[in-house]
């Protein structure tokens, strides 16, 4: 395969220019991503908009899911998986990780309809606002049903969008054609993912083994290791030794970032996170963590676990009883053992990768901030 413009091997460890640039900065890749988003999902409505006003109109909430929040760690850690890899002109390669931002809001509108959830970031979710809209205008039918529909036809909106802000981005088609591959398997493994984590939920406890398999579909995949290696395929030339090093370092930061979530849905704060917290409690989620306290606990913690694992209706002061057997149980302290060695393990990986030493700096510090953050 030809190389993109700017490949360079992955011996190579200097360059006149690159992540030390202006606008390379976690604040300014994330400013960056949101320029291209504001401007490519302005324009898509713009287009909806001479379709159809009523379906511009509905598109018009995805504008601030999309860029009302978020961390952009997809765009992020593909971003600098590039730069690992490649020097020269970079733009082209931002937009392209850019859309991995859409395929996240996909994710997030059809995440929220499986768990009926009522906020994300801190706002109604979209299938709860359409409801609402539902009841507003007087419509004939079920509020609920039609939030429902509208929110999944959005969320595949935003998997369109994704492919066309990568295939308009400017990188090469042969190098595209390339990439697709880590960009389709990212979508399939979220999809896996997420049907397990469906299925487990109703068919009891998986086990913590079962559950960890879960979260590296789910969360490991499409959050740091496919955004990792899609971003260097951006180079159109990635060494072997790279190939694994993303792997292994992908891999286990992304397990680590899915049991940091698990930690902040039962102990985190609802107006840091801007999602209830005990939310999975009370959907019955087989997280890492509540198969760590089932196999963990006492009699006496179990059945405080028992009384809200699944239970709706739950009562926040049983949450907060709840999370106190999770902590006694030890459950709490194993999972944060396994960020630790995990995200050991990945730098270590990282580490040895004969890539760009700025670049290896910066998801050095990405790894960090996955598994420290209050949200």
């Amino acid at each position: 395969m030809a190389a993109h413009p700017g490949a360079r091997s992955g011996a190579t460890r200097s360059r006149a220019a690159g992540p030390g640039a202006t606008g390379a900065s976690a604040a300014g890749i994330a400013a960056r991503v949101d320029a291209v988003l504001d401007e490519f999902v302005t324009a898509e409505i713009a287009t909806l908009r001479s379709l159809s006003p009523e379906v511009a109109a509905a598109a018009a909430p995805l504008r601030e899911l999309i860029l009302g929040g978020g961390k952009r760690l997809r765009p992020a850690f593909g971003y600098w998986g590039y730069r690992g890899v490649a020097t020269g002109a970079d733009e082209a390669v931002l937009r392209a990780v850019s859309a991995l931002e859409l395929l996240h809001a996909f994710a997030l509108i059809h995440d929220d309809v499986m768990d009926a959830a009522a906020t994300r970031r801190g706002a109604p979710t979209l299938h709860r606002q359409f409801g609402e809209r539902h009841v507003a205008a007087g419509w004939r039918g079920d509020p609920a049903r039609f939030g429902d529909s509208v929110a999944v036809l959005l969320g595949d909106l935003c998997t369109v969008w994704a492919d066309r802000l990568i295939g308009t981005s400017g990188v090469p088609a042969a190098v595209l054609l390339g990439a697709r591959r880590e960009y389709d398997e990212m979508r399939i493994e979220a999809v896996a993912g997420q049907y397990l984590d469906v299925l487990h939920g109703a068919d009891g406890a998986p086990g913590v083994g079962t559950a960890v398999q879960v979260a590296r579909f789910k969360s490991a995949s499409y959050t740091v290791q496919r955004p990792l290696q899609f971003g260097a395929a951006l180079s159109g030339a990635v060494p072997p030794d790279v190939v694994a090093a993303y792997d292994r370092f992908g891999g286990a930061v992304g397990e680590a970032f899915q049991l940091r979530d698990d930690l902040l849905g039962v102990y985190g704060e609802s107006a840091v996170t801007g999602k209830p917290v005990g939310a999975d409690l009370r959907q019955g989620k087989p997280t890492v963590l509540a198969e760590l306290a089932f196999s963990l606990a006492a009699p006496a913690q179990h059945r405080r676990l028992d009384r809200v694992y699944g239970d709706p209706d739950a009562s926040d002061a049983a949450i907060a009883d709840a999370a106190a057997a999770i902590t006694e149980s030890g459950a709490r302290a194993e999972a944060e053992t396994m960020i630790s060695a995990r995200v050991s393990a990945g730098l270590a990986a990282l580490g040895a990768a004969p890539i760009d030493p700025v670049a290896r700096d910066r998801l050095s510090a990405l790894a960090l901030a996955c598994v420290q953050r209050l949200a």
